[in-house]
């Protein structure tokens, strides 16, 4: 006996505005890109001005890509498939407005604020505490809305791109809050509650996993759902899906420490991030296998779809990424290519190529079937992947030589035993040539970006919306497992027990590698001399961190000859994991575009500290770093350095555990003073100088000749102790 089909209706209308947003924003975001492209061929675009600074831009253009492009795809791609797949309108339209209009606030916030220099500082997360609350809120009630649009489903079993879906959501939650757990300052301040190689640890199981689980598992979720679809064929292997799913949320969480190898964190973090990453190549591959395997039999149609060619490219992107990522993992390749532009280029082959293709085959599949009349040009959808296909590898080519030339240079020795290359600069300048070609790539890339928003509009203008796209199906009803049924079958019936296991599988990893870290004080040896910043060293490292200064110079010195003998020749001490132990956030960084900085303390005189941040070239002619002019009292500006909160600040880190006294904290900023008039006396005797010592350069110069000087004040014993 048949049962009675119910009519119901799809929003096409949520889907439309995710889908527009993420054109808009991903246009947005990858200008922003080339902007900071081109800034390290021509310096002179920083403009002098402080909120189009490479720093300030870098961070902007991270979370555009990543939250404004890729996650209104996500969005896009899960509004549209989960509607189909459950056979059943979203739960909630209120939920689907709120959550739309939450999401681009949030990205209008981090367009406001990092620009302006209100950061964290972390990795893709770099928002502030109340943008993090407002990401927590808006992410509540899309994961609401999504498991409640599943329990009044009219379709059984779940597909395996909600699994991803699922998977997404509990995990990114969890990364989310953990990592971003902090004090407040204030309305635009805050400190993380971890310190030093705690919040290394802390902040790369967040940046490995935002990578694994806000730009891979929802993405997979995409490709299960359109790749089908477009090619007419059915997913390749059930089975196969189901390993690649469980396999991939369960190691994926334990690969985060290998962006840390031949840091300061413990080795036996280190090993297992290693190991873990390269049994990823496994799940990973088996999920590429699954959706090329896919377009059997339709590979024909493949040379006259983009829509086809777009989703081949983008897997293979996607399995070209997943393959090298767990060789970087390894020590002896790590060892080469970390620090330098080899990571980058790995990183685009995944964001520009898996995200930015899939996302881009998703749309011009949409576009007809979401518009009446709505025959998209196919013409101008293959000069899109033309132009994209040519623009990444103009982008990603240029990048692994200038790695492999950075890697080489810095490394190579005499004969006598010394730095060919002892002069950091010259490792810059040989690479500019690439970075221009990146830009290039960058350029292309971008002009099938607009190829596509014309075509859009087109589309757009020619037919109408259908807003609520009508539907049928038969309402669920009870139903028990049968013999021989699939096990899985009835795994995939119980959503609240897959959010639950989901969740339960994924904390394994993140429980066992962090939390020996955060309480096993022996992990992290203590260094007797090393002390909290003083009042004035403190409000020194927030304008550092506030110029993103991290993001262009690290402060770690790995155990390698080439490193302590260019950075430390004297001592050759590299970075142990007790001289962070105050340092809220950490600021190991991740790239090398300027020299590494931990060692900084007394290598040159105040003097030249000044004039390097009033013009880098005069110091050091042909660099490329920006001009920091606003920090200066000087040409009328006010640079007075803010000191409102010098108190509160060392409060809250009170607070956290660094030992600062009720006195110090009391008499904070007559200390401070006292520190930067010493500073500004020393400075001032040279006749081209004249500073205050309440201008923000003399704060910043105090920070950068205290760090790595506590350590060479250490015992003889200690220090040798330390480096068994």
């Amino acid at each position: 006996m048949s049962q009675q089909l119910e009519t119901f209706y799809y929003d096409n209308r949520t889907t439309r505005n995710f889908l527009l947003a993420t054109v808009l924003w991903g246009l947005i975001g990858l200008l922003v890109g080339l902007t900071i492209a081109l800034q390290l061929v021509f310096p002179a675009l920083n403009a002098d001005t402080s909120w189009l600074t490479f720093g300030r831009l870098r961070a902007l253009h991270t979370n555009g890509a990543i939250f404004a492009f890729a996650g209104n795809a996500i969005f896009t791609g899960v509004y549209y498939s989960l509607q189909r797949l459950l056979k059943t309108r979203m739960a909630s339209d209120l939920l689907s407005k709120i959550h739309f209009w939450g999401w681009q606030l949030v990205i209008v916030s981090a367009v406001i604020t990092l620009p302006l220099g209100y950061t964290s500082t972390k990795e893709y997360a770099e928002l502030e505490w109340p943008i993090d609350i407002l990401i927590t809120l808006v992410w509540v009630v899309f994961g609401v809305n999504m498991i409640w649009t599943i329990l009044k489903r009219r379709e059984r079993h779940l597909y395996v791109a909600i699994w991803f879906y699922i998977a997404t959501f509990v995990t990114v939650a969890v990364l989310h809050i953990f990592n971003n757990l902090a004090i407040p300052v204030n309305f635009l301040k805050s400190y993380s509650v971890y310190a030093g190689v705690q919040d290394a640890l802390v902040q790369w199981w967040y940046g490995h996993n935002a990578v694994a689980f806000f730009l891979t598992t929802p993405f997979l979720g995409l490709m299960y759902y359109f790749m089908p679809r477009a090619a007419e064929r059915p997913v390749y292997s059930y089975r196969l899906s189901i390993i690649h799913f469980w396999a991939l949320i369960f190691i994926y969480i334990w690969a985060g420490p290998h962006h840390l190898l031949y840091t300061a964190l413990p080795d036996w973090a280190q090993s297992l991030g290693t190991v873990f990453s390269i049994m990823l190549i496994a799940p990973s591959w088996g999920g590429m296998i699954n959706g090329l395997l896919t377009l059997r039999g339709a590979w024909d149609r493949v040379r006259d779809s983009a829509v086809l060619k777009f989703f081949v490219v983008g897997v293979s992107a996607y399995g070209m990424a997943t393959f090298e990522g767990p060789l970087l993992s390894t020590k002896w390749l790590n060892g080469i290519a970390h620090y330098t532009d080899w990571i980058p280029a790995h990183v685009h082959v995944g964001t520009l190529g898996w995200n930015g293709f899939m996302t881009f085959g998703m749309i011009y599949w949409l576009i007809p079937r979401m518009w009446k009349n709505g025959a998209y040009s196919e013409k101008m959808a293959n000069w899109h992947f033309w132009l994209g296909t040519t623009g990444l590898i103009f982008w990603a080519l240029p990048m692994y030589v200038a790695g492999f030339t950075q890697s080489l240079m810095w490394k190579e020795f005499s004969p006598e035993g010394t730095l060919v290359y002892g002069n950091f600069l010259e490792t810059v300048t040989q690479i500019i040539p690439m970075y221009a070609l990146r830009a290039f790539g960058g350029t292309l890339y971008i002009s099938g970006i607009v190829v596509m928003i014309f075509n859009i509009f087109k589309t757009a203008v020619k037919g109408d919306l259908i807003a609520n796209e009508e539907a049928q199906a038969p309402a669920l009803v009870p139903h028990s497992k049968h013999s021989g049924e699939h096990w899985h079958r009835w795994i995939e019936r119980k959503p609240v027990q897959m959010v639950i296991w989901s969740t339960v599988v994924i904390a394994i990893g993140g429980i066992i590698e962090i939390v020996p870290t955060l309480m096993v004080k022996s992990n992290i040896p203590t260094i007797s001399t090393v002390k909290p910043y003083t009042p004035l060293e403190l409000e020194g490292r927030d304008l550092y961190m506030r110029e993103a200064c991290n993001a262009c110079h690290s402060q770690m010195i790995r155990p390698f000859a080439s490193e302590v003998l260019r950075y430390d020749p004297v001592d050759k001490l590299p970075s142990q994991g007790g001289e962070y132990v105050y340092d809220h956030p950490f600021l190991w960084g991740s790239k090398r575009t300027g020299p590494d900085l931990h060692r900084e303390g007394g290598k040159y005189p105040n003097s030249w500290h000044y004039n390097h941040m009033w013009d880098p070239t005069s110091m050091s002619p042909g660099s490329i770093m920006p001009r920091y002019p606003w920090m200066f009292s000087a040409d009328g500006r006010d640079a007075t350095l803010d000191t409102a909160f010098t108190a509160k600040k060392m409060k809250v880190l009170q607070d956290l555990g660094v030992p600062y006294t009720d006195d110090e904290i009391a008499h904070a900023d007559r200390l401070r003073y006292a520190q930067a008039s010493l500073i500004a006396a020393d400075l001032n005797a040279d006749p081209t100088i004249k500073v205050d010592p309440n201008e923000e350069i003399v704060a910043l110069i105090a920070y950068l000749q205290r760090l790595g000087t506590d350590i060479k004040k250490a015992p003889k014993e200690e220090l040798e102790a330390l480096m068994k």
